[in-house]
């Protein structure tokens, strides 16, 4: 995993393009990259200061491949903590390979993917979770995704599991040394300050434990499930909701056969729409497997929105949608389910209050003429508690941070039954050690290549 070599990769998008960054990084990159820039000002660029940007022309010999800008970093002052050259060339996807294909053949080599992060991670300009946001702030996709990737990539979470894990350290230190005395008993460590110390885990670990929940859905977004029978206008609030005609829509009774998906961000958060086939008895094969689809949709979703038609609502069709909600509520009872007239602009007022009546919680709204629209919008957002992320406080997104945490917890309330039925110190030194492994997992402090390996893996390469 840890290489000494040069390496090289494009740091920006692959493709054409305006301009393209390529990026090399090692103790030899400014060696490696030095006789092949030549300045318009006839500087020699090993010989620059760091932090400096040089113009100048990229050259194969006699061959000018590109006019070029050359930043410089030395020494440790760089994202990865050693020497490193960023090349901006012109966007041109020949004149990126060309200049790479030249830096190979004089002594670099293709960076593997996340390789420029892992290095800063290992010369220790960033911790592991650190890191791990880099690839979060890559991959954001909304204003919530990216403003936690940003605290997190600032040390926000890292800097409190640190905090927490240099005060355990130090009472574990003070535990260890009353071992070296058991035969004088005497007491190191401040039994009514570990309490305080061991309480504030607890309170702090199932903040952030509980965190994930929200951070889960800010980083991966919310499928919706729109469901319902045939020609209830799901496919037309798609549309509504997506500003766009991203569905059919027909008159017509099963006409989506498939499922569609689409995404839109409400309040910063990402929110997935699928428009599923309408449910009811069919002998057509093919929507037969579309109503399949739709159940499994069901699952997928977190959300599932009941589109009925207000237009055709009678006492009895009233009775069976009521039977046929509480069949959903009863299959699926964690699954948020909101049940949605459509269609109130063919009824009266006092129509549209008598579903209200009949029809428990119930929302109602003209999809065709975008009529409470926005209103269900701000429900669905009411489902993520964004109060935690408008507080700026830590949230969890990452599954291996969540596991950590878990287990620290664990260890941390053998601590307190340890505490609780006054076992002796070398008991409990055991759970306080498994603790702090679990916090050093987090922020690297305790690693392994294995964990490195599949860390990095997901990044792309050039970061």
């Amino acid at each position: 995993m840890i290489s000494q070599d040069t390496i090289v990769a494009l740091a920006t998008a692959p493709g054409a393009g305006a301009i393209a960054v390529i990026r090399v990084s090692g103790k030899d990159a400014v060696t490696i990259c030095s006789p092949l820039f030549k300045s318009i000002h006839d500087k020699v660029l090993q010989e620059q200061k760091s932090h400096t940007i040089h113009l100048g022309h990229i050259m194969d010999g006699n061959r000018m491949l590109d006019e070029v800008l050359v930043s410089l970093f030395k020494g440790m002052n760089s994202y990865t903590g050693e020497p490193t050259v960023e090349i901006s060339c012109h966007g041109s996807t020949y004149i990126q390979q060309e200049i790479i294909q030249l830096l190979l053949r004089k002594g670099c080599r293709a960076a593997d993917a996340g390789e420029f992060t892992l290095r800063a991670f290992i010369n220790g300009k960033l911790d592991l979770s650190q890191a791990e946001a880099v690839a979060d702030l890559i991959a954001s996709d909304s204003e919530a995704s990216h403003k936690i990737a940003m605290q997190q990539m600032r040390g926000g979470f890292s800097n409190e599991i640190k905090n927490l894990r240099d005060e355990l350290l130090n009472f574990a230190s003070l535990i260890e040394l009353e071992l070296d005395f058991a035969e004088e008993d005497v007491e190191f460590a401040n039994r009514d300050q570990f309490q305080e110390l061991i309480s504030r885990i607890t309170l702090v670990l199932k903040r952030l434990i509980d965190s994930f929940a929200v951070g889960n859905v800010i980083k991966n977004g919310i499928p919706v499930a729109i469901v319902g029978e045939p020609n209830v206008g799901k496919s037309t609030l798609l549309n509504a909701l997506l500003n766009e005609e991203r569905a059919i829509v027909s008159d017509i009774a099963g006409t989506t056969r498939d499922t569609i998906e689409d995404e839109i961000t409400i309040g910063g958060i990402n929110f997935r729409f699928i428009d599923t086939a309408g449910i009811r008895e069919t002998k057509d094969v093919v929507e037969s497997i579309g109503i399949q689809k739709t159940f499994e949709k069901i699952e997928q979703a977190q959300v599932v929105l009941y589109l009925l038609d207000a237009s055709i609502m009678d006492a009895s069709t009233v009775a069976a949608i009521n039977v046929e909600i509480h069949k959903i509520k009863n299959q699926y009872p964690l699954k948020p389910l909101l049940v949605i007239a459509n269609k109130i602009d063919k009824l009266e007022a006092s129509q549209v209050s008598y579903l209200q009546d009949t029809i428990e919680n119930l929302y109602t709204l003209s999809a065709k003429k975008n009529i409470g629209t926005e209103k269900l919008k701000n429900t669905l957002l009411e489902f993520v508690n964004t109060g935690a992320l408008r507080n700026d406080e830590t949230i969890v997104t990452n599954s291996r941070h969540y596991d950590s945490l878990i287990k620290a917890l664990e260890e941390i309330d053998k601590v307190q039954y340890g505490i609780d039925n006054g076992l002796s110190g070398d008991l409990m030194a055991i759970d306080i050690r498994q603790a702090l492994y679990y916090f050093g997992e987090i922020t690297g402090e305790i690693t392994s290549d294995d964990l490195l390996g599949n860390i990095f893996a997901n990044f792309c390469i050039g970061k």
